[in-house]
């Protein structure tokens, strides 16, 4: 029997979901499946809109094409799929950008805080020439990036008040495995923890850390709620999701089922970003009736703070010229 090598870029567990999965894109009596699988609960917004996707690919393919769709982590971590779509034995997955980042350095720019004025700037952004050029970063890794996905503006919750920059000081503050984020919590004061999100709820409730950072519906859906009773919607990035699929996949698709597949993808996001809304406010309206505090800091001395980030991105000339164009979209 041939020993297989990924270079320990696969657990154990990883090589067990590649045997049993070994086939994610199956053709049987003319119908293709890709398989799908992503971290989110069912209930989740961005799962909503893979759904519609699904259905959207169905429609156009007369049922010749078809997304399996598996949430909550059945296959792995958000990381563990993205590996595991490189070797080609899962389809696609949806990722967030601090994750994928790992594998392309390129989209550490997304994770800039304040980067974004506000939610129109970062639409523009993503929908056009500059999106476009991020999604295809991915390329070199085995990975194609199909659209981006709102995942709305990022804010930090906790234990204890907060208002002002100073209140973070010294907070254990769950981040991801993202160099961007855990330099932004040091800048502003506090202690980065990466955590993984399965694990965040059980950490909270036991002191690892003091809070966090996400978006509305995550904070929600997640009950994070319950434990932390602060939320501070200081809004400091606006990180998208990222719809990939795998290009060992992808190669095999007809040229016709490859634009069933994008053009599925990109009517998804037009369905996802009127649900993200109505989630949001949804979100926000249980928290506060769940007994959360909000409050809606003055956003110029967090950003006074991380300025030495835009100074150290900008020593990369082809990182500050991508800066300047994002900041230069009206």
């Amino acid at each position: 029997m041939k020993t297989i090598n990924y270079n320990g870029m696969l657990s154990k567990a990883l090589f067990i979901l590649l045997l049993f999965f070994i086939m994610s894109c199956e053709k049987e009596k003319d119908v293709t499946v890709i398989k799908l699988g992503h971290s989110l609960s069912i209930s989740h917004p961005v799962h909503k809109a893979m759904e519609y996707m699904a259905e959207r690919v169905k429609i156009k393919s007369k049922g010749t094409l078809l997304i399996d769709i598996y949430p909550n982590q059945q296959l792995g971590s958000e990381r563990e799929c993205v590996e595991l779509l490189q070797i080609g034995s899962l389809g696609m997955t949806k990722v967030s950008t601090p994750i994928l980042e790992n594998f392309v350095p390129r989209l550490k720019v997304l994770g800039l805080p304040y980067l974004f004025r506000d939610r129109e700037h970062l639409l523009k952004v993503l929908e056009g020439e500059i999106g476009d050029g991020l999604l295809d970063e991915s390329l070199s890794k085995r990975l194609k990036g199909l659209t981006f996905y709102d995942a709305g503006s990022r804010s930090f919750y906790s234990k204890r008040p907060m208002e002002r920059p100073e209140d973070l000081i010294g907070l254990k503050l769950r981040v991801q495995e993202s160099q961007t984020s855990i330099t932004m919590v040091k800048f502003l004061g506090g202690s980065p923890t990466p955590i993984s999100m399965g694990e965040l709820y059980t950490a909270l409730q036991q002191g690892i850390v003091d809070g966090a950072e996400n978006n509305l519906p995550t904070f929600h859906l997640s009950r994070h709620y319950e434990v932390c009773k602060y939320l501070m919607l200081d809004e400091h990035s606006a990180l998208p999701d990222i719809l990939l699929i795998s290009t060992i996949i992808w190669n095999k698709l007809s040229k016709q089922e490859q634009q069933w597949l994008k053009e599925a993808a990109t009517e998804s996001l037009q369905y996802e970003k009127k649900v993200w809304l109505e989630a949001e406010i949804e979100a926000l309206n249980a928290v506060v009736k769940a007994g959360v505090i909000v409050t809606r800091p003055d956003k110029e001395s967090f950003r006074e703070l991380v300025k030495p980030m835009y100074e150290e991105f900008s020593k990369d000339p082809e990182m500050k010229e991508l800066i300047q164009a994002i900041q230069a979209i009206k």
